[in-house]
């Protein structure tokens, strides 16, 4: 049995669906500029080095401590299928057509949240989602702590190999795609690493790892989830 983990952002999608939500939120008048800027400045001390990015997801899902599950579901709904589902790359959707053809279980293994990624497996058929997900209440409230794990660098790569472990399957027959150094853990223990439009640091280590660093190119206005024609999405 061989899986196939993908990411999400900037992978799969042509942008990030974190910055694209955060936007939003901020127009609809669902979280103020203070809290806006405050997500802002974590990315930012993040990129600089300051703190990790794990600190910043438990940041994050403990602004939503006392929320609502409902009300976050159904916006995340709606910003689903106005701003993230015209964004799948048409690489990506015949990379997914590949590995299911070869029948190779397709995993999405992404550091966004429980509500967007159960979406996007719905419209892609994946057969799981190793994810972050949030703990709620009896009362339908978030409780503002992950459920498990923190999926995201080193958590990403555990995540996979219980999920290898659960299926039966060995990493190393198992492909990962992803743009992100900050998965480097996971495309270390897979036996096919392959960096999709990968940031500068991602592309520097892939070169010189000798793994495939693939183009998938970009959605074209009106092209439905069908379509795959696009860019080329062999290894260049």
């Amino acid at each position: 049995m061989s899986v196939a983990f993908f990411d999400l952002d900037k992978t799969l999608l042509a942008a990030n669906s974190a910055s694209l939500w955060i936007r939003r939120e901020l127009a609809l008048g669902h979280i103020t500029r203070w809290q806006a800027f405050r997500a802002s400045l974590w990315m930012a001390r993040y990129h600089l080095g300051f703190v990790s990015m794990q600190d910043a997801l438990r940041a994050a899902i403990g602004q939503l401590a006392g929320t609502e599950v409902r009300p976050i579901q159904e916006r995340t709904t709606a910003f689903y299928e106005e701003q993230v589902r015209p964004l799948y790359r048409p690489g990506a959707l015949r990379a997914l057509e590949e590995h299911r053809s070869a029948g190779d279980r397709l995993v999405l293994l992404t550091s966004s949240t429980g509500y967007l990624s159960e979406l996007v497996a719905r419209d892609l058929r994946l057969d799981a989602i190793l994810c972050n997900r949030f703990e709620v209440n009896a009362d339908g409230l978030h409780t503002g702590k992950p459920l498990g794990v923190v999926c995201f660098g080193e958590g990403k790569r555990t995540c996979a190999e219980d999920y290898a472990r659960e299926v039966g399957a060995r990493l190393s027959s198992c492909s990962f795609y992803t743009d992100s150094y900050s998965d480097l853990p996971v495309m270390e223990v897979v036996g096919k690493p392959v960096a999709v439009h990968p940031d500068q640091r991602l592309r520097r280590e892939a070169l010189r790892r000798g793994w495939p660093v693939v183009d998938w190119g970009v959605p074209r206005a009106g092209a439905s989830l069908e379509g795959t024609s696009g860019a080329d999405a062999s290894p260049r």
